[in-house]
């Protein structure tokens, strides 16, 4: 698939995912398969645009892919504004953010509230394409609600303005994260524009992720929460789409070897102090993937403050694993 002057390796693109795809995070599935990875998403509020937060969100150095940043807002000339800023900040695809069902976010009509207000739609898109010369992309939802399903109308506004791909989750904003995902919609939205169209939403297997390709016709998938603590999925689906094989699951040492560098990476990038409080919910991520950890050391790993403590009880964790395994 292509984004703009971007050939992606394959067909496979990491969600934007608040508080989780961090550099550390977005470097790791690039190395076990993304093609694609895109930032957490970056508020457009002119106040916040030098907020620690915000730049650590948008720091690129070391990125190995394509630099793709998502924004948020709903004013056309302050989303505008963010486009150029992150642009000079290195993204080379600039993302909107029409999806987000948070209440916090929808509270002030930004996010999948959006999508209630077409016109407002167009405005915003318009500025955004207009204000820079790399390629921007759409993330919407099916809708505010079931009975108001209108990303076929959005998917044509978004064509009409330059929008250079896709996103279509397959919920409404009243969904949330509930009930499964349905991807009719992402068919008719992709029978309805000649831009490419990415298909998003329980998307959690190479043979989920092929039936998604073969119902909708979408151009790619777009991966999210099934990835957290299981970046191996990305390989796992692109050599099931290409070949028809299944790659064998890690062992339990090449997990422990990838939790490990992905600790290390979130305590230099974020410091000790913030980076072991972070790393708390990716370790909850591992360990759920691999079977029952003690309760007793959960939460002492949880209660961990510095690196060496944190470190030290997930190698214990692991030693147990690895006897449980072996009996």
């Amino acid at each position: 698939m292509q984004i703009g002057p971007y050939q992606l390796a394959n067909k496979l693109i990491l969600a934007p995912m608040a508080g989780i795809s961090d550099r550390p995070f977005r470097e790791l599935c690039r190395r076990h398969g993304a093609a694609l990875t895109v930032s957490e998403m970056v508020a457009s509020n002119p106040a916040l645009s030098q907020h620690k937060r915000t730049l650590l969100k948008t720091d690129h150095s070391g990125d190995t892919g394509i630099r793709a940043v998502q924004i948020l807002g709903t004013d056309p000339r302050q989303m505008a504004e963010a486009a150029k800023i992150n642009v000079a900040r290195g993204a080379q695809i600039i993302d909107i953010n029409m999806g987000c069902p948070a209440k916090k976010v929808c509270s002030v009509a930004a996010g999948s509230a959006l999508l209630r207000d077409e016109a407002l739609v167009g405005k915003i898109l318009d500025a955004v394409v207009g204000a820079v010369d790399v390629p921007v992309t759409l993330k919407i939802r099916t809708g505010w609600d079931l009975y108001s399903r209108n990303a076929v109308e959005i998917a044509k506004i978004a064509e009409n303005a330059g929008i250079s791909a896709l996103t279509v989750h397959g919920r409404t904003r009243a969904c949330k994260f509930n009930g499964q995902a349905e991807h009719e919609t992402v068919k008719k939205v992709k029978q309805s524009i000649g831009i490419p169209v990415i298909a998003n939403g329980d998307i959690d297997s190479p043979e989920k992720a092929a039936s998604v390709l073969r119902s909708t016709g979408a151009d790619a998938l777009m991966i999210g929460r099934a990835a957290q603590g299981n970046p191996w999925l990305f390989n796992q689906i692109d050599c099931f789409l290409k070949n028809g094989k299944f790659l064998e699951r890690p062992s339990l040492a090449d997990v422990h070897k990838t939790l490990l560098a992905h600790l290390e990476q979130l305590y230099g990038f974020y410091g000790n102090v913030s980076g072991v409080r972070i790393a708390r919910k990716h370790i909850g991520w591992y360990f759920k993937q691999l079977g029952t950890v003690p309760p007793s050391l959960q939460d002492k790993i949880n209660r961990a403050q510095v690196p060496s403590q944190q470190l030290a009880l997930i190698n214990s964790a692991f030693n147990l694993l690895t006897i449980d395994h072996a009996a």
